[in-house]
């Protein structure tokens, strides 16, 4: 959802891989509150979104994990922007060949 929202993403449009790690095998930030539930976040993406849109993203996932129990400040989140030309996407074809279906630049 918080994709959709900040990045104006299509519903559907997502690939998501989910690692769960025991908390014993998992290095958090000391002094935090609930060390279980401390959350990494990666998200790859095409690049160009502005700052504001980024901001955005970054308060939706906080918001929609807070109802979980999950505290805002322990949550990690990591977007890596990757350009369009460095995937390979529908068939093989370059990203930036590719009518997505929705705007990049938000």
């Amino acid at each position: 959802m918080a994709l959709r929202e900040a990045f104006k993403i299509v519903p559907g449009d997502k690939n998501i891989r989910l690692i769960v790690h025991e908390p014993h095998r998992f290095a958090y930030p000391p002094a935090r509150e609930k060390p279980d539930f401390y959350t990494h976040i990666s998200i790859d993406a095409f690049a160009g979104r502005s700052l504001d849109a980024k901001r955005n993203l970054y308060k939706a996932v906080v918001n929609n994990l807070e109802p979980l129990g999950i505290p805002k400040d322990h949550v990690k989140i990591l977007l890596r922007e990757i350009p369009k030309e460095n995937w390979g996407i529908r068939g093989g074809q370059a990203g930036c060949d590719v009518e997505l279906g929705f705007k990049v630049e938000v």
